[in-house]
């Protein structure tokens, strides 16, 4: 404001945050105007959660002649993905407005039948169980570049996408099947993805915008078994996990009453990894292929297993219920670069308490677990329950999962897809009865 003599200067660590920058400053300016003319400072009104009973109700699919907007509701948060990226959506007042680290303003105001975005319209429409991509294009999906720099080629809505520049997901053309264009927008308008594969039809390399990225080695082959080196021996973990004591807790806790989860409900299925050497370790950990919970959690996932019923699917159980000293051996073992995916003995683990769940889900048809964006015990960030990699068939089931289990009172993890926390679970005490001892309660 030259003519007041006043500027702000706003500097951002993250690109393309123009907007939240434009209303930093704007404030900012208005906050040193008001001072200038000796008037009461003006107040930043900051945007609240949307409440849950408004947020269900924008959940679903719109569509226009132009595009497809997803808005999906997570651990208390709404959120509208566009064809480009993800945007956090908050209440201001009696207006729903964008606001996270890179977006704020647009206004999202509901209407008969759709929703009206900006300036745009979009209809609701049913959220249909996507169809598999072209076999072509699996060789071609996955992660390219540098731990700086990760070019993630997906499938989404029917067509192959780069997330390039951590946020930008552009829709691909198909010139061949190496071969893709960028679409006539954004930062990469003209230029095109060459795809290098190996004779399995596996890319190795993509060379996009004249910029050769290699293929990163992530997670594991579908169906395959994520496995990491211990740091130290079985027998050695072992000893020091048995000569160890769980965390001392002060305080009341609700009276421990796990439960058998096969004598609830005959139809939910069972893949115990830590009652064999399938298991990111290669090590037995129990000495029955068992899946204990507490009752109120276990009543709770029953539930969960019998909504997916309906539209064909069941619950598969990996683990459930997990002794101290099962959790004192992951850490011990893991190295400290990948601890995140392991719990810290010395607080415990949920599972520790019979409140957390690993699980999956399993076609009813043909018995089969479906396959999703990573394996189960995956160390690696194609775990995250929100990773936007892989295809919209394995995000939609993942998805489907998480919906089922969070309207039963479950949390899932922050950092795995197929952990589940139900509410309640820091009251129960941290446990390191062995599945033996249990059945003799």
């Amino acid at each position: 404001m030259p003519e007041q003599k006043l500027g702000v200067a706003v500097v951002s660590t993250i690109d393309c945050a123009n907007n939240v920058v434009e209303h930093i400053a704007g404030h900012a300016l208005e906050c040193m105007l008001a001072m200038k003319q000796k008037q009461a400072l003006p107040t930043l009104v900051f945007p609240d959660s949307v409440l849950p009973e408004v947020a269900s109700r924008l959940v679903g699919r719109y569509v226009n002649e132009e595009s497809i907007i997803d808005v999906f509701y997570h651990s208390g948060s709404l959120f509208l993905e566009n064809r480009v990226m993800r945007m956090e959506v908050k209440s201001l007042g009696d207006t729903l407005v964008v606001d996270d680290r890179l977006s704020y303003g647009m206004k999202i105001i509901p209407v008969d039948g759709g929703l009206c975005i900006g300036d745009k319209n979009y209809k609701r429409v049913e959220s249909a169980k996507p169809a598999l991509p072209p076999q072509h294009w699996q060789g071609l999906i996955g992660e390219y570049g540098w731990d700086h720099n990760i070019l993630f080629i997906l499938e989404k809505n029917g067509a192959l996408h780069a997330l390039i520049e951590w946020f930008f997901s552009y829709p691909l053309t198909e010139i061949s099947k190496d071969v893709y264009a960028f679409p006539d927008y954004g930062l990469y308008h003209g230029e095109k993805l060459i795809f290098s594969r190996d004779k399995n039809g596996n890319a190795t390399q993509v060379e996009a915008a004249s910029v050769v990225f290699k293929r990163r080695a992530v997670g594991t082959d579908a169906g395959g078994t994520f496995r990491i080196k211990p740091l130290k021996p079985a027998a050695e973990l072992r000893k020091i996990a048995f000569e160890s004591q769980p965390p001392t807790e002060n305080g009341e806790f609700f009276k421990t009453d796990l439960v058998d989860l096969a004598t609830l409900d005959k139809t939910i299925k069972f893949d115990i990894r830590y009652a064999s050497t399938n298991n990111f370790m290669s090590v037995v950990f129990y000495d029955q292929p068992k899946a204990f919970m507490q009752r109120p959690a276990a009543e709770a996932l029953v539930r969960a297993h019998q909504s997916l019923k309906q539209q064909g699917y069941g619950l598969l159980i990996h683990d459930s219920y997990r002794p101290w000293y099962v959790t004192k051996m992951f850490w011990e073992a893991t190295p400290v670069d990948k601890r995140m995916f392991v719990a810290n003995p010395s607080q415990g683990s949920r599972h520790n308490r019979g409140c957390a769940v690993d699980l999956t889900l399993y076609d009813l048809q043909t018995g089969e677990p479906v396959q999703m964006v990573s394996g189960y015990d995956e160390f690696s960030e194609r775990a995250y329950p929100d990773y936007m990699g892989g295809t919209s068939s394995q995000r939609w089931h993942r998805e489907l999962l998480r919906n089922a289990m969070e309207a039963q009172g479950f949390r899932v993890y922050e950092w795995e897809w197929w952990h589940f926390d139900f509410k309640n679970w820091r009251k129960y005490a941290i446990q390191n009865l062995t599945f033996d001892k249990i059945a003799e309660k």
